[in-house]
């Protein structure tokens, strides 16, 4: 399963995920095809946050994550820089 793992920094996080929660927030990630996340928060830095993304393949992934759409809406919710993004391919999991 492809994945996108983004590390971000945020200016405050309650108001980031109050965006990122909200129905156009919702309603964009439907749009850009992503079947589920992930999300963490770093343990020396609340507002360093990371962001682990499923979709259907890396091509969408790349779309929707450079799309104007998104940048905006990461703007407007406080996203203060995209650290790093990497886009990763399965290659196996196990329970152990």
């Amino acid at each position: 399963m492809p994945y996108a793992l983004s590390i971000l920094k945020v200016k405050d996080y309650a108001k980031w995920k109050s965006g990122f929660d909200r129905e156009d927030g919702v309603a964009l990630r439907k749009a850009g095809d992503m079947k589920s996340y992930q999300l963490f928060q770093t343990g020396d830095d609340p507002n360093k946050i990371v962001l682990l993304t499923e979709f259907d393949n890396l091509d969408v992934a790349r779309k929707f994550i450079q799309s104007e759409e998104l940048q905006e809406a990461s703007q407007q919710s406080g996203v203060v820089s995209m650290l790093e993004t990497y886009y990763l391919e399965e290659v196996e999991k196990k329970s152990v």
